[in-house]
């Protein structure tokens, strides 16, 4: 476990402060100077960031426990665009919801109430406030394959895309060590507390391992393709309810709970080597192991359950909550069992299979 334990930054956390004050600059100059101080903007800019699965680990790393997470192939688009005014539109099709948003007030203005999370667009909003710097209008329009609401990682793959794609119009040349501590710092402000897993995965891509220090997130390298599904209910869980249930459990049970939450830490850096060498017996026994103790913390539900024991009975390896639980999404390691797995799931509910993106935030640019 040597090289599991030798952690190291995947952030420049150095550069932090120049960022803010980069930030603040922009944010604070007055309207008039903007455009002049950006420059000349781009004709349309698209930006794309997947989102992320939990493989290991799930609740355990709330109390100092590692997990390991992916970002997929499931992705959000983001693209920018002139208007002629100087208004902010937004519109995501995909959720039938639409509407401006005013950075310097910190305000939005829906048009569309047809669909129910419009929270997103508190994301769009504190992201473009971020970078945002110029006096000019534009039109985002945001194209979604992560289901929202499913914990896997929607709202940080709006985020990173969205201050990529905005900040690339403006001619603002970000590195992605920039663009992740933007995204994190827009999920701080929009959420009140946030972990870097999300804005991390869907910022660079990969495979990760992570313990509840910020700093220590380690990148895996992992030199096959793991043959994953998922499935996701239409229920959707509360994560920060289910956090706390997992606390209280905790506080009135702890000789349970902690030597619950101490195996999964076990598991989690088995898993680690297993995923190394290709052990692909052992990466589906460790997910079915990691399902039970994530049943004992009480954060499983019916239709959760039905879909992890239907993926092992289709030929899954291995099925387990990904994410908080109480509805969501589960995730099935499916060696040979691809379509297999995805049909059976889809006769009860939404699956489709996923695989690891490498290479997280791209942007293109039109001129």
């Amino acid at each position: 476990m040597n090289q599991v334990h030798r952690r190291i930054k995947l952030k420049n956390h150095q550069n932090k402060s120049q960022i803010h004050t980069h930030k603040s600059f922009i944010i604070n100059i007055p309207k008039i100077f903007k455009f002049a101080i950006i420059g000349e903007s781009f004709m349309q800019v698209t930006a794309s960031a997947p989102g992320k699965a939990i493989l290991f680990g799930e609740h355990a790393v709330v109390y100092g426990k590692p997990a390991i997470a992916v970002a997929v192939n499931k992705k959000a688009y983001v693209t920018v665009q002139k208007r002629e005014d100087e208004r902010i539109h937004v519109d995501i099709k995909d959720l039938k919801l639409s509407g401006y948003i005013d950075p310097e007030n910190n305000e939005i203005e829906i048009e569309s109430r047809e669909n129910s999370k419009k929270g997103i667009l508190n994301y769009v909003l504190s992201a473009v406030k971020m970078v945002h710097g110029s006096a000019q209008g534009m039109e985002i329009q945001i194209n979604l394959d992560i289901p929202i609401g499913a914990g896997l990682g929607s709202s940080a793959a709006v985020t990173v895309a969205t201050i990529a794609a905005v900040s690339k119009f403006n001619n603002m040349n970000l590195s992605k060590d920039e663009i992740a501590e933007y995204a994190h710092d827009v999920e701080l402000e929009v959420q009140g507390a946030a972990s870097r897993i999300d804005t991390t995965l869907s910022t660079y891509g990969g495979v990760i391992y992570l313990s509840k220090n910020a700093e220590d997130i380690v990148p895996l390298e992992i030199n096959w393709n793991i043959p994953l599904v998922i499935g996701c209910t239409q229920d959707r869980g509360n994560t920060g309810e289910l956090v706390e249930s997992v606390r209280l459990k905790r506080e009135g049970y702890p000789e349970v709970l902690n030597p619950i939450l101490n195996a999964v830490e076990a598991l989690t850096n088995d898993a680690v080597i297993s995923l190394q060498k290709k052990d692909e017996k052992k990466i589906g026994e460790l997910m079915n192991i990691n399902q039970g103790l994530l049943d004992a913390m009480g954060v499983n539900t019916t239709e959760l359950s039905r879909m992890i024991y239907l993926a092992r009975k289709s030929g899954a390896k291995g099925s387990k909550i990904t994410g908080a639980g109480g509805g969501g999404s589960i995730i099935a390691y499916c060696p040979g069992k691809i379509e297999e797995v995805t049909s059976n799931l889809n006769t009860i509910e939404k699956a489709f299979n996923v695989e690891i993106s490498k290479e997280g935030v791209r942007i293109e640019v039109n001129d």
